[in-house]
């Protein structure tokens, strides 16, 4: 029979399980390095190179278990986003500069719109992280060259002037901007757990992320755009 007392909070278990995946990872990671550098004989490059990608799984878990840790704090309220004047439309052309996730297939990104002028409180750091693994996931839906924007403007959204950031194709950010609202699918692979992160980030600024709903089973245009938005609480103008 379980009992109050032997049932664990979420927010405490969330910890544990971080704390304990962790720090095992993190040491069999630094034996990894150390035998790259520091290794008494010589190593074939084969070996060298299966040292290098086993190093780079384990920073990989180290990484998703800092995420998760994140996620737990932010659930549980025991995590506050930093609140300062954070001018989000420069933000994301400053984020839109430095992500080229799928550039080798020519997919590329550029930001169009409002260059600035919308200023909300936010937590500049946790902001940017969300943003460029939104650009990152919608840049890896894209199979071949085109042209993906992130069209920044100022919109009525649920009654309230907002910023809004449309990310879609070119041609598509119109009719993205005016499809029924789905939900963003946050739960795909290939990118750790930035994107469930994304979310509680931008949710705790009072923001909005979805994506045109679905016209059919293989709609690549719902897993291939999204629309962000934020309530605007200055003005720069």
């Amino acid at each position: 029979m379980t009992t109050a007392a032997s049932v664990r909070p979420y927010p405490q278990l969330i910890s544990l399980a971080v704390h304990e995946f962790r720090t095992p990872a993190s040491v069999v990671g630094g034996y990894l390095r150390m035998l790259q550098r520091d290794g008494g004989d010589p190593l074939t490059p084969q070996q060298r190179k299966m040292i290098e990608e086993a190093e780079k799984s384990c920073a990989k878990l180290v990484a998703m278990f800092g995420q998760l840790g994140e996620i737990g704090k932010l659930d549980s309220g025991a995590l506050a986003l930093a609140r300062q004047p954070v001018d989000l439309f420069a933000l994301v052309g400053d984020v839109a500069e430095h992500v080229h996730e799928a550039v080798d297939r020519e997919v590329l990104l550029s930001v169009r719109g409002e260059a600035g002028g919308a200023v909300i409180d936010g937590d500049s750091t946790r902001l940017r992280t969300a943003l460029e693994g939104i650009f990152r996931a919608i840049l890896r839906e894209k199979p071949g060259p085109c042209y993906v924007v992130a069209d920044r403007r100022i919109a009525n959204v649920d009654g309230g002037r907002s910023a809004v950031i449309v990310v879609a194709e070119d041609a598509d950010v119109q009719t993205v901007y005016t499809s029924a609202r789905g939900e963003f699918d946050a739960a795909r692979g290939g990118l750790g757990l930035v994107l469930p992160l994304a979310v509680r980030v931008i949710e705790g600024h009072g923001g909005r992320l979805w994506s045109p709903a679905p016209a059919n089973d293989d709609d690549s245009r719902a897993r291939g755009s999204a629309v962000i938005a934020f309530p605007i609480t200055e003005s720069a103008h």
